[in-house]
């Protein structure tokens, strides 16, 4: 297995100290106090994605920002549909809170279409059910994609970076035997899903090797972003990152 050199030790140093902060008991005694970890936490990511230059050697690029905020919406999506959207509200929000602003920028000029997301973050607040806005997902799905698309950059890096990201961010939603911080849980695994899709693009045997592993690690939620009562734990988790990473080309 090749070994692939760590590329955002900076930012992931500080998601892990901003999540374990968020980890504490009193944090997680209540979902009011688990959003507000999750929130911080992002808003060390939104922030690391200028402060990290210099000091440790790279900023995120326009595609791992794509990625990374898409994997919040890919978790508030498949929150939604299973009928929570309380717990969906936190993920879908990040395309249009003005908290993550720093996240979107540069996005415009993809073909961000911020009004589709304005759309289901309006019928979350109205209590509609996601039955009555599938035509709405499915084009806030095609646009992140269409995104996706037109940002480029290479999958294997993408890949390397959300699996990187998913180690990080299951940590703190699983420190131990239970589900603690269900953001961070649930973020863990919008990335898988936005790891699978890119990794469509890897042609041949290693795309399939690619994608394969990549759904043996998203089969590690078993009831998708919904919290279960007896999560996979972290080093599940982790060996099967390796084997994702261990296998792209």
């Amino acid at each position: 297995m090749r070994v692939r050199p760590r590329i955002w030790t900076g930012l992931g140093f500080a998601i892990v100290m901003i999540g374990l902060s968020a980890c504490g008991a009193e944090a997680v005694k209540s979902a009011g106090a688990a959003d507000a970890g999750h929130a911080r936490t992002s808003a060390i990511v939104a922030e690391s994605v200028e402060a990290v230059e210099g000091e440790h050697g790279e900023v995120l690029s326009l595609p791992k920002r794509l990625a990374f905020m898409s994997g919040h919406v890919q978790a508030g999506l498949a929150l939604y549909r299973a009928g929570e959207p309380d717990m969906a509200a936190p993920h879908l929000l990040h395309p249009v809170s003005e908290t993550h602003a720093s996240e979107r920028a540069g996005l415009n000029t993809l073909g961000f279409e911020a009004d589709l997301f304005e759309a289901v973050s309006q019928a979350l607040s109205a209590g509609k059910p996601a039955s009555a806005l599938d035509m709405q997902l499915l084009a806030a799905e095609a646009n992140l994609n269409e995104m996706a698309k037109a940002a480029g950059g290479e999958a294997s890096d993408i890949i390397t970076f959300l699996m990187e990201t998913i180690v990080v961010e299951y940590g703190v939603g699983v420190p131990g035997e239970t589900v603690e911080v269900a953001g961070e849980y649930q973020d863990a695994f919008g990335f898988a899903v936005v790891a699978l899709g890119h990794a469509k693009s890897i042609e041949g045997d290693a795309g399939r090797r690619v994608r394969s592993e990549i759904r043996q690690l998203i089969e590690l939620w078993p009831e998708a972003p919904v919290p279960p009562s007896q999560p996979a734990p972290i080093s599940a988790v982790r060996a099967q990152t390796l084997a994702v990473l261990g296998a792209l080309p």
